[in-house]
């Protein structure tokens, strides 16, 4: 179960790198609040692809759940009711602010990732 793969551990790196470019230069109100959440998952994706030899479909359920459980946690204030409200790195990892479009962003993702695996 447990197998590096190179192609995505690459992969995972890139999105890493276009993800923190994302955050600290684009201010706007599409690419970094939900083009960023459409790629975060694609790096997450790659990330347990690198290490772990499962199924796409299986990985791809696992990120897409987990990124549904992050969504909720700031839905439920999580970075407030555990006193990190001005912690910016705990509010850029976990995030802020509960959206629907962050979901739409994630179950895309996951889709476009399923294509591709394809």
């Amino acid at each position: 179960m447990l197998k590096f793969n190179r192609k995505y551990f690459l992969f995972a790196l890139a999105f890493f790198v276009i993800e923190v470019l994302i955050a600290l230069y684009v201010r706007d109100t599409f690419i970094r609040p939900y083009f960023g959440d459409y790629l975060v998952v694609m790096l997450l994706y790659c990330a347990v692809k690198a290490f772990i030899n499962a199924t796409p479909v299986k990985v791809a359920i696992g990120v897409l759940l987990f990124s549904y459980l992050i969504e909720a946690l700031q839905y439920l204030q999580i970075i407030e009711r555990i006193g990190l409200s001005d912690n910016v790195i705990a509010k850029t990892v976990i995030g802020h602010g509960f959206e629907w479009w962050d979901m739409l962003a994630y179950t895309l993702g996951v889709a476009t990732v399923l294509m591709l695996e394809r």
